[in-house]
């Protein structure tokens, strides 16, 4: 960890929210990282106690910053960058189970309905 200044992009990539930078980038850029409740752009450096809201796509996060590296390293480094709050914990696990109990009808579905797909709908619809 170096107490350098890190581009947030740079820092979301470190602390393995995303894959790579550039989808790091690209979600700073459409608003689904968040300081304070405010937008911000992939310049913008890091700090210590920065309150960052993240949508990955598949989990929103909350998380306090608590560490600050401009290199990926594994996930147990990674997880010393950031400290999520007790909320965020809560609201991705009731989320979770939300999913698993609660699929999506869709999501079984590949591609454009055929007749059989169509008529299953429309029974489970009433």
């Amino acid at each position: 960890m170096s107490d350098t200044n890190v581009r947030i992009d740079k820092w979301l990539w470190a602390a393995r929210f995303f894959k790579t930078r550039s989808l790091a980038t690209d979600a700073v850029d459409r608003g689904r990282v968040r300081l304070d409740g405010d937008s911000i752009k992939p310049s913008r450096t890091v700090k210590l106690d920065d309150k960052l809201t993240i949508d990955n796509g598949s989990n929103v996060w909350e998380v306090l910053v608590t560490g600050i590296s401009d290199q990926r390293g594994s996930a147990t480094i990674a997880a010393t960058l950031y400290q999520e709050t007790p909320q965020s914990i809560e609201k991705r696990e009731n989320d979770q189970t939300a999913r698993r109990l609660f699929r999506e009808p869709a999501l079984d579905i590949k591609g454009r309905p055929s007749k059989h797909d169509r008529r299953a709908m429309g029974k489970a619809n009433g």
